[in-house]
């Protein structure tokens, strides 16, 4: 009995909320679903500044590049990232990828007066969650998740900064070598199989970047049909079509 009075209050509610909506958007007329919305901007201008980004270059959705950016062919900036160059510049080379959720920031200059821009080369990769600020990191380098790189410090080509460390400003990592703790220091040198998987790191992130950026680029109408064609494909029986004189679109040509 309870029950029932509660299911009977609740719909009454339901109804008043409804009729009170309806009553209100009578009241205010042509403005009754005008509604102030915040639009996610992937790649925005500031004073003047407007990112260049390869045609090539995968951003995803989600990230945010800004302001006095430039990003080079088959690089890729990950979902969550932020690219703000609005006191300095950013400039990311080619082929390199800068993962989930980092951010890199600059500097407009020191307490020597020093300008602190972003410089990333070719083919770096950049661990999930990492943090860069006004630093240098040439080809060929490594940064492990969570890092956080300083204003002036440098990652020399093929050196690898390991995940959670901390470089300081001013700091310089030489070639070969990986630093790790917090301040991060020389923890040993680099071996061959080490040094030669940051090259395949960079190159299997700009086929991935590849596959996303196609993927991104897909209008609803197509997400929409290839959602149809994966449906008709699960419930595809060739011998129980076969009964119902049944034929299906082919749809060998849509991705896994």
């Amino acid at each position: 009995m309870a029950g029932k009075f509660m299911a009977g209050f609740g719909v009454a509610l339901r109804e008043t909320g409804q009729a009170l909506d309806r009553m209100g958007c009578r009241l205010s007329g042509s403005y009754a679903f005008k509604e102030t919305l915040n639009r996610h901007r992937t790649v925005m201008n500031y004073e003047g500044h407007v990112p260049s980004v390869s045609v090539t270059a995968f951003v995803a959705p989600s990230a945010s590049v800004i302001g006095n950016v430039k990003i080079g062919a088959n690089s890729s900036i990950w979902y969550g990232t932020t690219l703000r160059g609005d006191v300095n510049s950013i400039t990311v080379g080619s082929d390199t990828n800068i993962q989930d959720n980092s951010i890199v920031h600059v500097a407009k200059d020191n307490m020597k007066g020093v300008e602190m821009p972003v410089t990333i080369g070719d083919r770096v990769t950049i661990g999930h969650g990492a943090t860069l600020h006004g630093c240098t990191v040439m080809n060929d380098s490594f940064i492990g998740m969570g890092a956080v790189l300083m204003d002036g410090s440098t990652v020399e080509s093929g050196a690898m900064v390991a995940a959670g460390a901390l470089v300081t400003a001013g700091s310089i990592v030489p070639s070969g070598q990986i630093w790790a703790g917090n301040p991060a220091k020389m923890l040993r040198k680099l071996t061959e199989g080490e040094a030669s998987f940051f090259a395949k790191s960079a190159e299997n992130y700009a086929a991935l970047g590849r596959a996303h950026l196609a993927e991104n680029s897909k209008s609803w109408e197509q997400v929409a049909e290839e959602k149809d064609m994966r449906k008709a494909n699960r419930e595809r029986d060739s011998d129980y079509d076969s009964h119902l004189g049944v034929k299906r679109p082919i749809t060998s040509s849509l991705p896994a």
